[in-house]
């Protein structure tokens, strides 16, 4: 049986695929809505069969999505996957539900094309890039945006974070950021677990979009919750 963590009653129910993203929301929350409870449930399973698969297979996408339906009749306002790979999933079954189903991507999407036309995606798995691309590609078409997308695949770093090396892997993507920074006008970080590296790549001369705090913010707006004035 997967490993989870729930509150009951919390108006923001979160789908993950890695553990060390409960402390990354749970934080978030201790500073843009405090005392607001949320709900985890971490399916380890999903990611690793993608990654066996080297791309999201039907038996996946279905997982997933009645993962999120379940989430989403279990008493919150808002339901977020917290996995890029899956994101196209919460979308797609985002219309089956009574209540807002989101990828935690999308608010960092619709700023990115809003902001810059040359967007470099980082990612740190390959079956994360091409829906990130999509995702990326979506939104500036929502948005009337003309947008050129380049892809930096830092995959040489993954296997430090499936073995919990979390120092290495936030230090590598450092590096790479700092050695792709001059090709874009912005990056965005693919992967929720990849925004501790900002902090490490040191002055660079765009800006970096990672999607926890932003999409954190999106998801408080839609629950009701959001009592930052940072958003």
């Amino acid at each position: 049986m997967p490993p989870s963590f729930a509150h009951h009653g919390a108006p923001i129910a979160f789908l993950h695929t890695a553990a060390i993203h409960i402390e990354t929301f749970d934080d978030l929350a201790r500073e843009i809505a405090p005392g607001v409870k949320l709900r985890h449930v971490v399916r380890e399973d999903l990611l690793a069969a993608t990654e066996r698969a080297g791309g999201v297979t039907p038996a996946v996408s279905l997982r997933t999505q009645e993962a999120l339906l379940a989430l989403a009749e279990g008493g919150a306002r808002v339901v977020v996957c917290t996995c890029s790979t899956l994101g196209d999933e919460a979308e797609q079954v985002a219309g089956e539900a009574e209540i807002p189903i989101m990828r935690i991507d999308r608010p960092m999407a619709d700023i990115a094309v809003r902001s810059a036309r040359r967007i470099g995606i980082c990612a740190a798995l390959a079956p994360t890039m091409t829906p990130t691309r999509r995702l990326i590609e979506s939104s500036a078409v929502r948005a009337g945006r003309d947008v050129e997308v380049q892809e930096h695949l830092f995959d040489d770093v993954w296997a430090a974070f499936r073995a919990g090396r979390l120092g290495d892997y936030y230090e590598g993507i450092a590096a790479q950021l700092r050695a792709v920074a001059q090709k874009s006008d912005m990056l965005v970080l693919a992967q929720a677990s990849m925004a501790p590296a900002i902090a490490l790549a040191g002055e660079l001369p765009l800006p970096v979009l990672s999607s926890p705090r932003i999409g954190f913010e999106a998801a408080a707006r839609i629950a009701g919750v959001l009592v930052s004035n940072e958003a």
